[in-house]
């Protein structure tokens, strides 16, 4: 029975989280509409730390060693902390949730070039090529989306979460493979609250309009992202290589624009139909299993 479990845990989990984070971007649509990025962003972690807090004290887990700690907190500056904040940032400044994704899901193209070097990872050329139609088919998504919003700052703000979310994965997989979900994620979002509480009273008015949107759209982003996803990533992590993993991220945009076409009527074209099934064949590619050598009787 548990042998079933972990195999249908195993093959619905990628698209649990796909659906998941692909959410994020248009929750934060609604939440950036009632804060400010910063102020909105210390609003969700705090939320976060309580509901965690409370699943701490229920379950009791090992908390990790103040090695271990360190390492928690830098992966989560980098995976929650300048992520969020550059993409929350992206759309506050109304660059579309469909545009808003695009730049982190070339996140399998850099990953898989550091990976090679950090982890020891070897990418085959089946997987470079499925690297490298995902890579046009992102492309095609972005031509078929409107190039609205304060492009300028907005793409800044999706590079910097391209690089944040791409380095936090690898060094999540290499230092925190090993350390509990529940106290890893709490070291993780207090210490981003604190980068995002001092950010938002330096640079920002801090004033909150506490509307149902607002309060839905960070209610999601805590429960469904903030510990759905990220408990549904790390599994992921600990279980495949950081190209398998990172090779999700392409079908992150193009599900994101199919929620903002029905959400928001951000309109889908020809073009970006297609760029969507290239992505998806670029997704199989990279998690194609390699064959097994085969060996012979006598060996």
């Amino acid at each position: 029975m548990k042998e079933r479990w972990d195999d249908l845990a195993a093959r619905a989990a990628p698209a649990v989280f796909v659906v998941l984070w692909s959410s994020g971007f248009i929750g934060t649509k609604y939440a950036v509409s009632g804060a400010e990025p910063l102020t909105f962003l210390t609003i969700r972690m705090a939320y976060v730390v309580v509901l965690l807090a409370i699943i701490i004290a229920i379950w009791r887990p090992k908390w990790p060693s103040p090695r271990e700690a360190a390492h928690s907190a830098v992966a989560g500056l980098l995976i929650h902390g300048f992520y969020l904040a550059g993409v929350s940032f992206a759309i506050y400044h109304h660059v579309p949730a469909g545009l808003s994704a695009l730049i982190p899901g070339l996140q399998p193209i850099l990953t898989s070039t550091l990976a090679n070097r950090w982890l020891g990872e070897r990418v085959t050329p089946l997987q470079w090529g499925g690297l490298l139609l995902g890579l046009v088919g992102v492309l095609l998504v972005l031509k078929s989306r409107p190039m609205a919003g304060e492009i300028g700052w907005g793409w800044f703000a999706t590079c910097v979460a391209l690089v944040s979310i791409t380095i936090g994965t690898l060094y999540q997989k290499r230092f925190c493979g090993n350390i509990d979900w529940r106290t890893g994620n709490t070291i993780q979002f207090v210490t981003s609250g604190i980068l995002y509480a001092i950010g938002a009273w330096l640079f920002e008015t801090r004033v909150v309009n506490w509307s149902a949107e607002f309060i839905l759209g960070v209610s999601w982003l805590v429960v469904a992202l903030s510990i759905g996803s990220i408990s549904v990533l790390y599994w992921l992590i600990r279980r495949a290589a950081a190209t398998q993993v990172a090779s999700l991220f392409y079908l992150v945009p193009a599900t994101t624009a199919l929620m903002a076409f029905v959400l928001f009527n951000e309109r889908l074209d020809v073009l970006g139909i297609i760029g969507m099934a290239i992505c998806a064949a670029g997704v199989f590619l990279v998690n194609k299993p390699e064959p097994k050598p085969e060996v012979s009787p006598g060996s």
